[in-house]
Order: C-alpha cells, then sequence, then structure tokens
C-alpha cells in the first residue's frame, strides 16, 4: 500500500511512494508526529535525477525489515531539495559541520524540535569501505536517544546557532574597495587547471559563475580555457547538447550524467558571453546546441521547463549515452572512421562497462560533423531514455528565460525570444499567488509551495534581461513589481541583506541567509545584483541601498573565497565600476541596438522605444535627433550628447 507520498507531485518523493518505509512529506503533520511520539526525525533529502539516492532505496528502503526498524524509531521523512532547499540547506550544513564533507542523498537525525544530532550521506546495507551500514547507523542513533536524549536536546542551542549561517553576519563599515576584484582574479588563478581548465582536481564542476565575473574583469585565459576543455570533454553531450551536472575526473571526460536545467542555462549565457569576447564559433555552436536541446527535450506545453533528465536508464548510470565502437560503426556505416577519431573512441573504451565510450571531440570536427550527431542523435532515440523530473522550479526557470532572452537578442534568434516569452507569462500567470509573490513548484497544473529568495530574485535578474532583449515596458514593470515584493518580504531591516525565506514563512529550526553562489547562484548575490540593475534604470537609491546590504555582509569575505562567492563579486564589480545607462530611442534603432549587443558589456543597462516614453525612467525626455533613431549614453542619468551612427556609439561605450 502506498505511503503518504503518493499524494505529492515532485517525482522525487512519488519515487518513494511504494516503499515500505512510511515516509511522509515534510509538514506539520510529521513533526507533531514526532512530539507526540518524542522520537527523532528521519529525515532523508535527494533529488530525482540523483544515482545514489536511487541505490540506497534499492538497497535499504525497500528492505522490509529495516523499513520496520525505521518507522518503528523515528518519524521518516523525504524531502526533495529542489523543492524544499531551506529544509536542505539546514541538514546540509549541519551534515557538513559533522562530517566534514556533504552530497546526496542526505540522511540527518533531528529531534523532534528539528535539530540535528547526527547526519551522513549515503550507507551501505553492509559495512564497506570503513562505512557503518545503514542498520547499524539506525539502531546506534536509537539507542542513543533511549538513553541519552535530555543531553543531546542540551546540545540544541549551540548546534542552532551555529545554522544560522549567513545570518550570523554583520554589516562590515569597511569601504568597498574596487582592488579586491583583482585579488579575486589571482585566488583563481591560484588553483586554475592550466591543462584541462576549470579550478582544482577531480570532481569538477561547471564553474559558470567564475567564468562570468573572470570574463567581465577582461581576463582572457582561463574563462576561455575552461569553456573550451568543457565544450571538447565529455560532460558536454557532444550528440544530443546540454552539459551533464559534474564531471568525476579532472579532464572533463566522464560525466555524472544527470542532466539539470540551471547548469545548462548558467552555461549557454556563460558560452555567449564567451563567444562575443573571443569570436570563437565553437563557443557559438554550444549556445545554440544547448539551447536548442532545452527547446526540444526540457520544454512544456505550457512554456515552462522541466528540472532535470536522470543519470540513469535502464537502471544502469550513463548507459543511454555511451558508445562502443561497433555500434558507431553499425550506425555510421562510411561515415565511422572521421567519426570514430573526432570522438576519441576506441575498442576499450573510456566507461565501465569496459568496451564503452563517453564520446568527446578530441579529434578533427568531419566536415560532416552535422550529420554524424544527427544519425547518432536518431539512433540514440531509440534507448530506454533516461528518467525526466517534470516539475517546473521557479527559479531554474527564471535562469533559462534569461539565457534564451540573451541570446536571442545576441544571436538574433526570434524562436529563442519567443521561448523567453512564453516561459516568463507562465512564471507570472501560473506560480504568482494574490500577495504578488511566487509560488516554488509547479506540476500537473499545480502550483505549490510558497517561493523563495532565489525564485524572486532570479526572476527579477531574469524579466530585466527579457525588457533588454525586447523592450516591451511590461518586463520592466514586472521586474519592479516583483522588486518591490522581495524587498517587502525578505529583506532584513535589522542587518542589511535577505532571509531566504519571507517573513511568514512557516517555522524552521533557524531562519536563514544563505551566501554562497555554489553550485547557483545564492539569492541574495543575485538580488544584489538585480537591484543595481534596476537602480541604473531606474535613478532611484532605495534599489541600490538594499543591494549594498547584501554587499556590506560579504564584501571582505568574497574576494578570499572566489569561487564560493562568484556571482556576489559580479554584483560588487557592478557596483564599483562605471555603468553606462544606454537610452536608444526612434523607429529605425536596430544599428544601434546591434552595436550595444555586439560585444559583452556586463557594465551597460539598455533601454528603448520608438518615442521615448517607455515607461523606463532612463527614457523620460529622450527624443530622435532630426528624426533619426539616437543613443544616449548616460552615467547616474547624467548623459552625453545623443549619437546616430553606430559607430559612434561603440567609441563611446569604449
Amino acid at each position: 500500500m502506498p505511503n503518504a507520498l503518493a499524494h505529492e507531485t515532485s517525482p522525487y518523493l512519488l519515487q518513494h511512494k511504494d516503499n515500505p518505509v512510511d515516509w511522509r512529506p515534510w509538514g506539520p503533520d510529521a513533526l507533531a508526529e514526532a512530539r507526540e511520539r518524542d522520537v527523532p526525525l528521519l529525515i532523508s533529502i535527494g533529488y530525482s535525477a540523483c544515482h545514489w539516492c536511487h541505490v540506497m532505496e534499492r538497497e535499504s528502503f525497500e528492505d522490509p525489515e529495516v523499513a520496520r526498524y525505521m518507522n518503528e524509531h523515528f518519524v521518516p521523512i523525504k524531502v526533495d531539495r529542489e523543492e524544499r532547499p531551506d529544509v536542505d540547506a539546514i541538514y546540509m550544513d549541519a551534515v557538513q559541520a559533522m562530517t566534514g564533507h556533504g552530497g546526496w542523498p542526505l540522511n540527518a537525525f533531528a529531534t523532534p524540535e528539528q535539530v540535528p544530532f547526527y547526519a551522513g550521506t549515503y550507507f551501505p546495507p553492509e559495512p564497506r569501505g570503513g562505512m557503518p551500514s545503514w542498520s547499524m547507523v539506525l539502531e546506534a542513533v536509537a539507542k542513543a536517544w533511549d538513553e541519552r536524549r535530555d543531553d543531546i536536546r542540551a546540545g540544541g542551542e549551540r548546534i542552532v546557532e551555529r545554522l544560522r549561517g549567513g545570518a550570523l553576519l554583520r554589516p562590515s563599515t569597511q569601504p568597498i574597495d574596487a582592488r579586491v576584484l583583482d585579488a579575486a582574479v589571482a585566488g583563481l588563478r591560484a588553483t586554475y587547471d592550466a591543462v584541462n581548465g576549470g579550478f582544482g582536481g577531480a570532481p569538477k564542476f561547471p564553474p559558470a559563475s567564475a567564468i562570468e565575473f573572470l570574463l567581465a574583469r577582461g581576463e582572457t585565459e582561463m574563462a576561455p580555457g575552461t569553456l573550451r576543455a568543457m565544450a571538447a570533454g565529455g560532460i558536454y553531450d557532444q550528440v544530443g547538447g546540454g552539459f551533464s551536472r559534474y564531471a568525476v575526473d579532472a579532464t572533463w571526460t566522464v560525466p555524472h550524467f544527470e542532466k539539470m536545467l540551471y547548469d545548462n542555462a548558467l552555461l549557454a549565457r556563460a558560452y555567449l558571453h564567451g563567444w562575443l569576447v573571443s569570436g570563437d564559433e565553437t563557443m557559438r555552436r554550444v549556445v545554440e546546441e544547448t539551447l536548442d536541446w532545452a527547446l526540444r527535450e526540457m520544454r512544456g506545453s505550457e512554456g515552462g521547463f522541466h528540472s532535470a533528465l536522470d543519470a540513469d536508464s535502464e537502471g544502469v548510470e550513463g548507459k543511454y549515452y555511451v558508445w562502443t565502437v561497433a555500434e558507431l560503426r553499425d550506425v555510421l556505416g562510411d561515415r565511422a572512421d572521421d567519426a570514430i577519431a573526432w570522438f576519441g573512441a576506441t575498442e576499450r573504451g573510456n566507461f565501465e562497462p569496459h568496451g564503452a565510450n563517453v564520446l568527446e571531440a578530441r579529434g578533427p570536427r568531419p566536415g560532416d560533423a552535422h550529420e554524424i550527431r544527427t544519425r547518432l542523435y536518431e539512433a540514440r532515440e531509440r534507448r530506454v531514455r533516461p528518467g525526466l523530473d517534470d516539475k517546473r522550479l521557479t527559479s531554474w526557470n527564471a535562469l533559462m528565460v534569461a539565457a534564451l532572452a540573451d541570446a536571442g537578442a545576441v544571436l538574433e534568434r526570434s524562436d529563442y525570444l519567443d521561448a523567453a516569452v512564453a516561459a516568463a507569462d507562465f512564471l507570472l500567470g501560473e506560480l504568482r499567488d494574490e500577495r504578488g509573490r511566487l509560488r516554488r513548484t509547479w506540476k500537473d497544473g499545480r502550483a505549490r509551495l510558497d517561493g523563495y529568495l532565489e525564485d524572486h530574485a532570479y526572476t527579477v535578474e531574469a524579466l530585466l534581461t527579457l525588457y533588454e532583449a525586447t523592450f516591451d515596458p511590461r518586463w520592466f514593470a514586472a521586474a519592479r513589481e516583483l522588486a518591490g515584493v522581495m524587498v517587502r518580504d525578505f529583506a532584513d531591516a535589522e542587518h542589511g541583506g535577505f532571509f531566504t525565506t519571507a517573513s511568514d514563512h512557516e517555522p524552521l529550526a533557524v531562519r536563514r541567509k544563505d551566501l554562497e553562489d555554489t553550485p547557483i547562484p545564492s539569492g541574495s548575490s543575485s538580488a544584489a545584483l538585480g537591484l543595481l540593475r534596476l537602480a541604473a534604470l531606474t535613478g532611484e537609491h532605495e534599489y541600490e541601498r538594499h543591494a549594498l546590504g547584501v554587499l556590506r555582509l560579504v564584501h571582505e569575505v568574497a574576494p578570499r573565497h572566489p569561487q564560493a562567492f562568484a556571482h556576489l563579486l559580479q554584483a560588487l564589480a557592478f557596483y564599483v565600476s562605471p555603468v553606462r545607462e544606454v537610452a536608444l530611442v526612434g523607429a529605425g534603432r536596430a544599428p544601434l541596438e546591434r552595436a550595444v549587443r555586439g560585444a559583452f558589456r556586463p557594465y551597460v543597462v539598455l533601454a528603448a522605444s520608438a518615442d521615448g516614453d517607455g515607461g523606463v525612467p532612463l527614457l523620460e525626455g529622450r527624443t530622435p535627433v532630426d528624426g533619426h533613431a539616437a543613443a544616449y549614453v548616460c552615467e547616474r542619468f547624467a548623459c552625453q550628447r545623443p549619437v546616430t551612427e553606430p559607430g559612434e556609439l561603440v567609441a563611446l561605450l569604449g
């Protein structure tokens, strides 16, 4: 008989509905039962594309005897980390503090008051490699609770204080010094892998935010080098486009095959900007192949985007994506030799099982590369596909809106712009409540859960990008409205910055400020950058004041840890840089638009209308010149004389 997860919409939770474990979703009923029985919460956190989550389910959660013990001694709760980043952040912080590492599945034991006292990640069914078995862990925790629950509770206050994380920070009174940005670049250089690209050793995660920061600083080695290395590696799907979540090695060869919407949205923009800086056509091709993959495989009929593709198919990680040489020859026939050289495929292979190859682009690209990719893609489509997590997450969709809008405008791809508009309409139409606030997740026609800071901040940034791509004033108006909601419900009026959860969010062990940009930008850094851009478009100091509240919390620590705060560093750079405010007015302004978009200009905001009345303060009072479209280049609303020629505009922008 299904457990209580059968009533959920999360694909991850639904994967566990038939477990003999009496799983509950996170919520007041489960918490109340723990208090009534005075037993610990067993909080198991994962996500649908998590390989080791599937493994632990098969090994332990489907075992009736293990399930019986879990049900008897604990209140078992299953959490989808993508739906509930607030819960995940608390217990991930706990497991990292207790063990020195983290990951998923995350299994935490907490008092009925939600305070964690023991946590770990994957546990095997039998003792292995120095790890205790899951049953041993369950028995030890249950025994400790029975014998020492008062002692466990007594340490709760100290643990709770530790879990407040960024909420413990107080604003710095030191001036914000632009020179710290050079120190951040130097910090990235110290860990840069000059041979393989990326930072540090295995495993390697795509550092999209760090790449964007480096490109904005004019760095020409680390950012382009990493972009080229990833594009050539197995982490990039050479057949279908799109990136896997990370590589298990230092060479980007063998990925962990799950594909996440957020990675691909962030990387598409990083490659777009890399192309603008370098002119490398490989980067432009990656942009289009990645976004084409998203439109083809990740888009729902309503215009929103699915969350992820699993790493596994037929219970085997990567089976859908890898090829033997024999399979390549069978599909490609007389084109096989060129393809084998291009992809570096060998009889021995580079991936278990023996003989399978993760395809890379290490050899010369054949002239008929498009035909080769098409044949392989069509053949691969006849395989059993990986599982799809088809919930739509607001923040991840906002990242894709921004990527499609940016690429659509720069590459003049109307299909990308249309998709960005449809996804934005979906977010504002289906995922906004009566308070003007966003919901977190949508599936099967139903929006659920209150949105978090990142949902609102990413959407503000996305709407501004969509406005700058289309100049439709409704997107600018929506961005301002949502920014007001974000400040109203998430800002910390006392110490500055923003909380992760809204002021009326359900009570948790702590109310946090999550500040680190890993693996995606924090809501705080996104809020700061979005508000700074709004300030530049409107001249309203209040937007800048709230953004500065974030910067003052971390501007001293961020440059010392540039990988962890790379999006925040982008906001910091925007704040200290001379930002150009560009207003375009008049009909026939397309050549002026192309002049602005023809280079990567991270410190430019852009507004346009036919007559200077587009609902954006930057446009007020701007008029065409002698009937010709004109560009006004301003700093803090002080403008130079208008120009009408694209070359003049480029010269003013530098």
